[in-house]
């Protein structure tokens, strides 16, 4: 019996590794290519960075409105596929593009009617703000196809097709970076060529994101799209809006985060900034493994299978440590050189890499956060997160940093300080009721 029950846990292991591994592979592939876009623009000087970092924060909070349809998209997919409700899947995948394109249409009246402010909310200097605010603009134009790219990926994600969207992430990738060359450089566009680019290449990716959705087996439906389900509707919005408020508080946070920091001075700011983009190569594998936990929990879970539950989350836990540790280890022993391919200001590189080698310690508490995040999605469970989150961030981040910059005049150093013990509190209380999550 130990024998079969160790050739069952192999079994999992080895699905949550072949699920998880598209998806880490895309986000590398997707951050690679930001790195080199990033470093064209940081080739330019450091007020080109600080203009495209001024509205990082502020894309962070778009992106995060779509992505907690895609959460509700994948959870309630993956739990049908798990009953073998084939009725059901086509009408959650239905509900899903219904919502892509309503989020995206909202989101984008709302960029386009903000953009004059973005780069005044957050504190940028006057000499940066007209280049900062073109930015902005020709990055919103996209958002509605973003919006379909984010939450329609997810739902392809939930039926363990992680490939397809790896393809198109390399591939809008790719093409991004050969616009940046061609603008940036050939054309010497500057900061305005990187935000054509990045409007192209997205809008690429939605109109692929489409196609392949109605191509899929499970999720292409035949029938009209105004005739919902009220009672698949209602499912969405409760799994949705719990991880829409973890967003908006998590990525408001940032925004605040980053508008403290931004007043701080440009070579501050830009330091910051690209150890945050920097850093975010290190922790794609959790996210990788959260991706596949969300899908396989969600499919025990509509399976009734406690067994496969408690392999499948014992797999993704174990896998997530190990690669976020060797991710701290290398973070730490390449951070200098890491700085050094974004930008060639000495300072900026000193400052970077003095607290990207201080994250790299945390990287193991950040991955179990993420983990945790996955199985409680995949269960249903949005709530708890939600309150974490939320503390977390205004919490121990926000409200402490205030406290250390306007009262006590700490530097980066003690920022970057604050974020970790936000993210080593939240791992710790997302971990340990994970024993009793089924029984809740």
């Amino acid at each position: 019996m130990i024998q079969k029950s160790n050739i069952k846990s192999n079994g999992i292991f080895w699905s949550v590794v072949t699920v998880a591994l598209p998806t880490m592979l895309e986000q590398i592939l997707s951050v690679l290519m930001q790195y080199v876009d990033t470093a064209m623009v940081g080739h330019l000087g450091a007020n080109a960075t600080a203009a495209v970092s001024t509205s990082t924060t502020i894309t962070w909070l778009i992106g995060s409105m779509p992505y907690a349809f895609g959460v509700a998209a994948m959870t309630l997919i993956a739990q049908a596929i798990g009953s073998g409700e084939e009725s059901k899947i086509k009408q959650v995948a239905k509900q899903s593009l219904i919502f892509a394109i309503g989020v995206g249409v909202v989101l984008e009246v709302i960029c386009l009617a903000v953009t004059p402010f973005v780069a005044v909310w957050m504190g940028a200097e006057e000499v940066i703000r007209p280049a900062a605010t073109r930015y902005f603009f020709w990055i919103s134009v996209p958002v509605v196809l973003k919006s379909v790219q984010y939450i329609l990926a997810s739902a392809i994600r939930a039926t363990k097709d992680t490939k397809t969207p790896m393809v198109i992430s390399l591939l809008i990738n790719a093409v991004n970076l050969m616009l940046d060359y061609i603008f940036i450089y050939g054309l010497g566009l500057g900061v305005d060529g990187a935000a054509y680019a990045t409007c192209i290449s997205a809008s690429l990716g939605g109109i692929l994101t489409l196609f392949v959705f109605f191509r899929n087996p499970y999720l292409g439906f035949k029938d009209s799209i105004f005739k919902t389900d009220k009672d698949i509707t209602r499912k969405m919005w409760k799994l949705s809006l719990p991880v829409l408020l973890i967003n908006v508080a998590s990525t408001s946070g940032y925004v605040v985060f980053a508008g403290l920091v931004s007043h701080m001075g440009t070579i501050i700011f830009a330091a910051h900034s690209i150890a945050v983009g920097a850093e975010e190569l290190f922790y794609i594998g959790g996210y990788g493994f959260k991706s596949a936990a969300n899908t396989m929990v969600g499919i025990s879970y509509g399976e009734q299978n406690h067994d496969k539950y408690h392999a499948v989350c014992v797999s993704s836990i174990i896998c997530t440590l190990a690669v976020m540790t060797l991710s701290g280890i290398l973070l730490f022993i390449f951070a200098t050189p890491l700085m050094g391919f974004f930008t060639s200001d000495a300072s900026v590189i000193a400052l970077g890499s003095k607290v990207l080698k201080m994250v790299a310690f945390s990287e193991p508490f950040f991955g179990m956060y993420i983990i945790s995040e996955g199985i409680y999605y995949g269960l249903g469970k949005t709530k708890y997160p939600f309150v974490i989150e939320f503390a977390g961030m205004w919490l121990v981040r926000i409200l402490a940093t205030y406290v250390g910059i306007h009262f006590f005049g700490q530097g980066l150093v003690y920022v970057w300080t604050c974020m970790i013990a936000d993210n080593v509190l939240k791992a710790i209380f997302l971990t340990a009721p994970l024993g009793s999550l089924w029984k809740k």
